[in-house]
């Protein structure tokens, strides 16, 4: 795929927006991935969302960003950004404007961390609050990325999925987590990936299991690493060598059939 001139649009995560703005002092959320399609001349800018609004709110915006250009973009998401560009995706227009959607460690069938942070109503009222006041929406997409919350709208939206995956490349990068592979942050990210591991929920990155972040009909792609391993560097972390094997998942799906 020749990325020059290609316009591009990333889509963070639940309080990426946060995590990027402590770049200077050595937290690198998917800057990495910006300044490789920016050296690959891309025209790449991330879309700028509250990201704990809710998941339709989200969308609505992300399709009037992909509406006011033209040029059809690529779309690299991660974690609750992938819930939100598939919402947005939903639309035909929005689909027209969109080359292709690479979902990276998106929880689409939800996470049970995020169940077990709502099961406390205390949690829940402070998680609301946390979020006003850091100014990154209203605390609604954490609901919204409960288990039973994306299972109800993955149904209600199978139709318009399928339609997706159909007119677009689409692929969904997942990643797992061992206990071999945890390095400094990571070490937090494996004390919850084996608290989901023994409640059922398989292999996870300590956020997302593998089989949530996999969109029926896609290309999937399963790397090792927990949920920051793709826009994060770091000890053992390549999180450009992660987006572009993700990409070339992508760009197969064009050619080859849906796994």
């Amino acid at each position: 795929m020749t990325l020059s001139g290609q316009r591009v649009l990333l889509v963070y995560g639940l309080m990426g927006e946060l995590v990027a703005a402590f770049h200077p002092f050595g937290l690198d959320y998917m800057h990495p991935l910006r300044d490789w399609f920016a050296g690959q001349g891309a025209d790449v800018s991330v879309v700028p969302l509250r990201t704990a609004e809710s998941v339709s709110a989200n969308a609505a915006r992300l399709r009037a960003v992909l509406l006011e250009d033209p040029r059809p973009a690529l779309i690299v998401a991660h974690s609750k950004g992938g819930l939100e560009t598939l919402a947005a995706l939903i639309e035909p227009a929005a689909q027209a404007r969109c080359r292709g959607f690479l979902a990276m460690q998106s929880p689409f069938f939800g996470s049970p961390v995020a169940d077990a942070l709502l099961a406390a109503k205390p949690m829940e009222a402070a998680a609301g609050g946390l979020a006003r006041l850091l100014r990154i929406g209203s605390g609604d997409g954490l609901k919204d990325l409960t288990t039973n919350a994306r299972r109800l709208w993955m149904a209600a939206a199978s139709d318009g999925v399928r339609r997706i995956v159909e007119a677009l490349p689409v692929a969904c990068l997942a990643t797992a987590l061992s206990e071999g592979e945890a390095r400094g942050r990571e070490r937090l990210h494996l004390a919850a990936a084996q608290w989901m591991e023994k409640r059922g929920h398989g292999p996870n990155d300590g956020l997302v299991p593998v089989s949530s972040a996999l969109i029926p009909g896609a290309r999937h792609l399963v790397l090792p690493g927990s949920h920051i391993a793709t826009v994060s560097g770091g000890p053992g972390r390549d999180p450009v060598a992660m987006m572009r094997a993700g990409l070339e998942t992508l760009f197969s799906a064009a050619t080859q059939p849906a796994a």
